[in-house]
């Protein structure tokens, strides 16, 4: 895994091979940046990271210049990596421990970018329930996007505030977001 742009571009970074990740492709990470960079100012973004294993969209935007960033992953090894990882490079990441799902009923603050990367086994209904808890209780900003990282076999396209999907390799990011008002 490495950091593709920013102030650490070209930096390796190397997680523990015990943790349960798959971090996200570099071609495919380098495509999503591409897409948010001509949508947002990278560095004024508030990003909420769930299913953060590795910290590896995390570490993305810190090394681009995003200073609000919020990492939520529930095994204690990727938290740690995280932080360390994260304190090393001088990275302001808040980093916590909880299952995602309790995470996303119990919490209030509103983001411009969530991004998603949940287990790839995870059912239809697993990921169905990350864009309804998210849109439910009004955690993102009114021009923000949710994107949720899933395998081709994942449909996403049926469920509410979707808009579109792209396709990279073995990694298909669904991008969600409120639809402007005429």
């Amino acid at each position: 895994m490495r950091i593709i742009s920013g102030k650490y571009k070209g930096k390796r970074l190397v997680a523990p091979k015990k943790l349960p990740v798959r971090p996200t492709t570099d071609m495919a990470k380098e495509s999503l940046f591409n897409i948010l960079r001509n949508s947002y100012y990278i560095e004024d973004l508030q990003v909420l990271d769930l299913f953060a294993g590795t910290g590896n969209i995390s570490f993305e935007f810190a090394s681009r210049g995003t200073k609000q960033i919020t990492a939520v992953d529930q095994h204690m090894g990727c938290i740690k990596y995280i932080q360390k990882t994260a304190q090393e490079l001088d990275f302001s990441i808040e980093v916590i421990k909880i299952d995602v799902y309790k995470f996303l009923e119990r919490h209030r603050l509103q983001y411009d970018v969530i991004f998603a990367d949940p287990p790839y086994e995870f059912t239809q209904e697993q990921f169905a329930k990350i864009p309804e808890l998210i849109f439910e209780n009004n955690l993102l900003l009114p021009e923000g996007t949710l994107i949720v990282e899933h395998s081709p076999q994942t449909k996403m396209d049926q469920l509410p505030y979707f808009l579109e999907d792209r396709k990279y390799g073995s990694n298909v990011f669904s991008f969600f977001g409120l639809e402007e008002e005429d």
